[in-house]
């Protein structure tokens, strides 16, 4: 007798690699993990794919196939003193594969914390992660780990795993379920098999044992009430979805910004999170060309955290539109990236002395301050005067780009580079 209580993804765990079912590129014979494990090697791994694709039973499977001892913790409630207390208690003769879920969750000290143990082997990591490891696990942890992409199961891996539920489960045979239809089943789960087993678990429960029972499209929308919106706020397709939404708006469609805020909005998204995004947009992507937008977008952030759902989508429409029909300007992006990497280069020069300030009377006699032109005393509030170290001298940072709005403010700039010497 099947013990209910236990989730159908806990009862139908797989117990060995073989019984996973997609992640061919990763398990497939002479696919890379597959190798690794018959040769008896296990380095610290991250996986990095949406939920319900295996992370944490490849993870489990990976530690017995090599014969290690397995410890499972959790990002959302594992701290510094407790990662301390698990690599002391890895065994100097076998060593421990320690699983942390949601590792993008740590901070920095909780990452370097890691660092020592994986270097030298006390530990090997397998890090599962949602998010791009790139953007959310340190470089110096990463730079010791294999990082491994986990994919979405697509509809015939979908398919398999329903119909080897039902064959193997007891409390489903009981069911004597038959699928007619898979569908519904297929596009609930959006490819994350803890989905489309808790949902099949679902739907057989609402019918008698001991005879036929057909599931069909119908039956499923019937038991899961709505149409699940195929978006994961914590996921790949977050950063997908908000993508396409900034591409939108930085290439001038309006209809398109509004579809993937639709989508956004229609998955759960936070109305801030797409507020920020477009707040960042109207310096990134118009900046001075209109600096009219960053002010809406600012405006549009304050209220949206102050009004929320629903009444805040309208307001995010009408960002998003003014947004992508906005005239567009990347020019102060490129500069201040630009800045940034001279900053890196020549952080060693020093402030010239008429650009320093001099509040005691030791600085103005060492100099400090001495020869500055106060523009303000000058016609048109302007003197030839240079700013830069001398080393840097003639460095163009900023290029203006050729809209109306930033081309008006060009001229003292042109002005400054005419009376070049």
């Amino acid at each position: 007798m099947a013990d209910t209580h236990i989730p159908l993804p806990e009862r139908l765990r797989p117990r060995d690699l073989s019984e996973i079912i997609g992640q061919d590129h990763l398990l497939a014979d002479q696919a890379p993990l597959r190798q690794m494990i018959d040769q008896g090697h296990l380095p610290s791994i991250i996986f990095w794919g949406p939920p319900g694709v295996g992370k944490t039973t490849i993870a489990l499977l990976l530690a017995q196939a090599v014969d290690r001892p397995f410890v499972s913790l959790s990002a959302l409630n594992t701290g510094v003193k407790e990662l301390r207390e698990v690599i002391a208690e890895s065994g100097d003769l076998l060593t421990s594969v320690v699983f942390i879920d949601e590792i993008h969750r740590f901070n920095k000290s909780q990452q370097d914390a890691l660092l020592n143990a994986v270097e030298k082997g006390k530990i090997t990591l397998i890090g599962a992660t949602t998010e791009n490891p790139s953007f959310e696990v340190n470089s110096a942890l990463l730079s010791r780990c294999q990082v491994y992409s986990l994919n979405a199961l697509d509809e015939q891996a979908i398919r398999t795993l329903l119909h080897h539920a039902i064959e193997q489960d007891a409390f489903l045979q009981q069911r004597h379920l038959q699928i007619e239809e898979d569908e519904a089943l297929i596009q609930f789960a959006g490819g994350d098999a803890r989905k489309a087993l808790n949902l099949l678990d679902l739907v057989a429960s609402t019918f008698e044992p001991d005879q036929d029972n057909v599931i069909t499209n119908a039956t499923v929308v019937k038991v899961a009430q709505q149409n699940i919106a195929r978006y994961d706020k914590s996921g790949e397709q977050h950063y997908d979805l908000a993508s396409a939404f900034i591409k939108s708006i930085r290439g001038s469609d309006p209809d398109a910004a509004l579809y993937w805020m639709a989508r956004m909005l229609k998955g759960g998204e936070d109305p801030v999170f797409i507020a920020r995004r477009m707040l960042i947009a109207a310096s990134e992507d118009i900046g001075n060309s209109n600096p009219n937008a960053l002010l809406l977008a600012g405006e549009c952030l304050r209220s949206v955290q102050a009004i929320g759902m629903p009444e805040c989508r309208i307001l995010l429409g009408q960002c998003a539109v003014y947004l992508a029909t906005s005239a567009k300007s990347n020019s102060t992006y490129l500069a201040i990236n630009k800045a940034l990497d001279l900053a890196d280069k020549t952080a060693n020069l020093p402030v010239p002395l008429h650009l320093r300030n001099a509040p005691t009377k030791l600085m103005k006699e060492q100099g400090y301050g001495i020869d500055y032109l106060y523009p303000h005393n000058y016609a048109e509030h302007f003197v030839l005067q240079e700013y830069l170290p001398p080393e840097l001298k003639g460095t163009k940072i900023y290029e203006s780009a050729r809209n109306k709005r930033e081309v008006e403010g060009e001229r003292l700039q042109q002005r400054r580079w005419q009376s070049e010497p």
